[in-house]
């Protein structure tokens, strides 16, 4: 299956078991920067056991592999667990939304959108910055910085740069930003 597919058939799930949620991530960072392939989608979710249990009950296990144990334990854990599609090799990971303050305002801060002509949910340019930026602290990544420097490059003076920096330096984030912006030959 395409992403588009698999895009369309998640995003349609969600919505039918009526969990609120923003794509993330790859899928985000391309619609508001410079694209680059990925086989993951990430999905950032606020939902109930119930609710997951709706979810992955719309999802044919003729299509897609999914572990309702892992995804329930994760569900109270405020962790993630992942949905596969076995035709293509699609990863989609389900994030349940954290609670600290940033992630609760990237949450509420998520705007309609439109990836590979599905219309769906997704985190603003600026809260994909912060979260990139994130990741990349966390796991020392360089493809975060270059997605950070992508979405700088395309989207330009048209950014929140104060919302972004406010977020950079509570979350301690500053020498990834400047890196991003480094790349991004912004500095």
């Amino acid at each position: 299956m395409s992403s588009k597919e698999i895009l369309r058939e998640v995003i349609a799930a969600l919505d039918k078991a009526r969990i609120p949620y923003m794509v993330v991530g790859s899928f985000a960072s391309n619609l508001y920067g410079a694209g680059r392939a990925t086989f993951d989608i990430d999905v950032v979710v606020s939902a109930t056991p119930e609710q997951i249990r709706v979810l992955l009950s719309l999802l044919p296990t003729a299509k897609y592999y999914f572990d309702l144990d892992a995804a329930l334990v994760a569900c109270r854990g405020k962790d993630m667990f992942n949905i596969l599609d076995m035709e293509g090799g699609w990863k989609v990971d389900i994030i349940f939304a954290k609670t600290a303050p940033y992630h609760q305002q990237a949450f509420q801060r998520r705007i309609a959108a439109e990836i590979e002509q599905v219309p769906l949910i997704s985190a603003t340019a600026e809260d994909t910055i912060v979260s990139k930026l994130e990741w990349a602290k966390i796991g020392e990544s360089s493809r975060q910085i270059e997605d950070v420097a992508g979405i700088l490059q395309v989207r330009g003076k048209s950014l929140d740069r104060p919302y972004i920096e406010k977020w950079v330096k509570e979350i301690g984030l500053s020498s990834e930003w400047d890196r991003a912006r480094k790349l991004a030959s912004l500095e």
